[in-house]
């Protein structure tokens, strides 16, 4: 299960609204929804989370370029609002590379001549090993409001996001979304 909300700061504290992400495709695409949110420029987060997996937290600061924090990278990956996170850039690799698979190169009719299922199994983990089962994105992104690095890079999963909303004096109209 899903859960993603936006918190914009106004010059009153924190606004929360929760969004439904099914319409955006991008990277871009959430920014500009997350944008839409405070009509001043102002900051707004885009908190993100699976259940128990991992959790996301998108920083937009007026036209900037979003910054991004993704707890577990591999975990991420296999969720649908994950995948919108973990641009190329963030995963360090060359923008367009795929790490993965060449799915043009496979035998989807069944194994090669010679090759057992287990060899097949072990090939195709190694995408899966491209991405860290770590944290990755700016781990600095919520310093200058009030939580740091470390503090972020320790926050368990399950209860992320209402610790992050705590921090930020925004539990309440946090809670008033989920």
């Amino acid at each position: 299960m899903y859960f993603a909300a936006l918190l914009a700061r106004t010059e009153d504290g924190w606004e929360a609204s929760d969004t439904e992400l099914d319409n955006v495709e991008t990277l871009s695409d959430l920014a500009d929804l997350a944008r839409e949110a405070s009509p001043d420029d102002d900051t707004v987060l885009v908190l993100i989370e699976q259940e128990d997996a991992w959790f996301g937290v998108v920083r937009i600061d007026g036209e900037d370029d979003p910054r991004i924090y993704v707890s577990d990278a591999a975990a991420a990956q296999r969720s649908a609002y994950g995948e919108l996170l973990l641009t190329d850039e963030l995963l360090g690799r060359e923008p367009g590379s795929d790490d993965g698979p060449d799915l043009d190169s496979l035998d989807l009719d069944g194994t090669e001549d010679g090759e057992s299922e287990e060899d097949d199994d072990a090939a195709g983990d190694s995408g899966a090993d491209a991405v860290p089962h770590s944290p990755v994105g700016d781990s600095r992104i919520l310093d200058d409001l009030g939580i740091s690095e470390k503090a972020l890079r320790i926050l368990d999963a399950e209860d992320a996001l209402g610790s992050i909303a705590e921090a930020l004096g925004a539990a309440e109209v946090l809670e008033t979304v989920r």
